[in-house]
Formats: structure tokens, C-alpha cells, sequence
């Protein structure tokens, strides 16, 4: 009869637990303006609109009200153009056998890119004055952008993260 710990593989992988993740993260791109503050803005804005409108107006300037009609829609569809593209992510998942890249637009379309972890490194662009600019994952002749568009703080933390867990995986073999 077999002693010692049946479900461990003798080179140190769990077979039950291969599959599962080593790193995970989804990223979202930065939106500065929440939506009560969609809400503080637009209120601003039209009671400066309306103010001026009523002067100008008074004044003689009718046409002016009209501009400023224009101005409040262009800024409204501005700002919801914003919303809706704060909307798309990407997802990365490191695993023993593979690392997955998807890629979801603000429109619902979905990249998906796989990778052999052994055969993938991440290069890093960086700037001194403005921080990280670039990470790409890298394996034979495939280039994909990581993280594009996280701010250089955000990125480098992902940077981090990716770096430990391709080394992590990478140590298993």
C-alpha cells in the first residue's frame, strides 16, 4: 500500500489545482466624474447658460442664447460619450496552463488572446518623468498592449503583479 500524500504530483503541481489562477485582475479605464458629478457639472453649466442667455437676451444679443443651447448639448453628449467608454475593461488571468487576455469594448465586442505562460514575457515602456507608458505581452511573434488604458500608477502595479505571477509560473517547470 502507497504512503504519503497521494494527491500531490512529485514535481510539486497539484493536478487538481492547475487550472486555477495565479493572477487575476480586471481592469477599467480611469473616469474622473462619477455620476453625481455628470449631475453637478450639468447643473452648473445650464444655470451659467440660462444667466448669461437672459442677460444677453435683454441685451439685444438673442442669437447668443441659441450658441449657448448648443454649447449645453455638445458638453451633455460629450461627457455620456465619456460614460459609455468608461464602460469597457480587460481581463487578465494567469493560470499553470495558460494566460488569457479578453478585451470587452464599451460596445459589447470581445478580443480574446491566449498564451503559453513559458513562452511569454512582458516588456515595459517607461518614461522618467511621466512613469510607465507601455506593458505588451510578448510571445513568439504576438505583441498585445496590456493595460492601455489604466493610468501609469495602475499600470505599474498590474506590472507588478503580471512580472510575479509569470515568474511564479514559470518556477513550477
Amino acid at each position: 500500500m502507497a504512503s504519503g500524500n497521494l494527491h500531490v504530483h512529485p514535481d510539486g503541481l497539484d493536478p487538481d489545482t492547475i487550472d486555477q489562477p495565479v493572477f487575476s485582475a480586471t481592469i477599467r479605464p480611469a473616469q474622473s466624474l462619477s455620476r453625481v458629478g455628470f449631475k453637478v457639472v450639468m447643473t452648473g453649466c445650464c444655470l451659467v447658460s440660462v444667466v448669461i442667455s437672459v442677460w444677453c437676451w435683454r441685451m439685444g444679443f438673442w442669437p447668443i442664447a441659441g450658441f449657448f443651447g448648443l454649447d449645453m448639448l455638445a458638453i451633455y453628449a460629450a461627457l455620456k460619450v465619456s460614460f459609455r467608454r468608461g464602460r469597457s475593461f480587460e481581463e487578465v488571468m494567469i493560470s499553470q496552463l495558460e494566460i488569457l487576455l479578453t478585451r470587452v469594448s464599451h460596445r459589447g465586442e470581445r478580443h480574446q488572446w491566449r498564451f503559453n505562460p513559458l513562452w511569454t514575457k512582458l516588456t515595459q515602456v517607461e518614461d522618467e518623468e511621466y512613469g510607465l507608458q507601455r506593458l505588451t505581452l510578448v510571445s513568439r511573434r504576438e505583441y498585445v498592449v496590456v493595460a492601455r488604458d489604466a493610468s501609469p500608477d495602475e499600470r505599474a502595479r498590474i506590472a507588478r503583479g503580471l512580472t510575479g505571477a509569470l515568474a511564479q509560473v514559470k518556477k513550477g517547470y
